[in-house]
C-alpha cells in the first residue's frame, strides 16, 4: 500500500509538471529599446516583457548582439552581423545586480547574482529597465 501511494504521488507530480510546461506562453507585442552600443556589441530590452516576480525583482527579455570582429568586417564589408542571443534577465535594482535565468529559451537553473562589473551594456540595461519600472511613462 505504501508503494502504491508513492507511485500515485509520483505520477500526479509528473503529470502536473508536464501540464505546467505544456502551457502556451503568453506572447504580446515586442517593444525593443536599445541601450548605447559598446565595443562588445549592442543590446536591447523589451518593455512589453517587464514584470515584477514573486521575489520583488524585475524580469525582462533582452537581446544581445556581439560586435562584428574588426578583421572580419574589414576583410568583407558585406559580412553579416553576428547572430543575437535572447536572455531573460532578473534584475535587483536596489543592489544593482543581475542574473540570466534563460538564454535562448534554455533555463539557467541555479544562476548566480552578478555585479555588472563594468559591462556597459548590462549597466545601461539595468539602469534603463529599473527607470522604466519606476516611471513607465518615460519609456515611449
Amino acid at each position: 500500500m505504501n508503494r502504491r501511494w508513492f507511485q500515485g504521488l509520483l505520477a500526479a507530480l509528473l503529470l502536473s509538471i508536464g501540464l505546467g510546461l505544456a502551457q502556451p506562453a503568453l506572447a504580446g507585442p515586442v517593444d525593443w529599446h536599445e541601450v548605447p552600443a559598446t565595443a562588445e556589441g549592442r543590446q536591447w530590452w523589451d518593455a512589453g516583457s517587464l514584470r515584477l516576480n514573486r521575489d520583488g525583482n524585475l524580469t525582462v527579455l533582452s537581446r544581445f548582439q556581439p560586435a562584428a570582429s574588426a578583421t572580419g568586417a574589414d576583410a568583407d564589408p558585406a559580412a553579416r552581423a553576428p547572430a543575437s542571443e535572447l536572455y531573460v534577465m532578473e534584475l535587483d535594482c536596489g543592489q544593482g545586480l543581475f542574473r540570466d535565468t534563460s538564454i535562448n529559451g534554455i533555463p539557467q537553473w541555479g544562476s548566480h547574482w552578478q555585479a555588472t562589473a563594468g559591462d556597459g551594456l548590462i549597466e545601461e540595461t539595468l539602469a534603463a529597465v529599473c527607470a522604466a519600472w519606476n516611471d513607465p511613462l518615460a519609456v515611449s
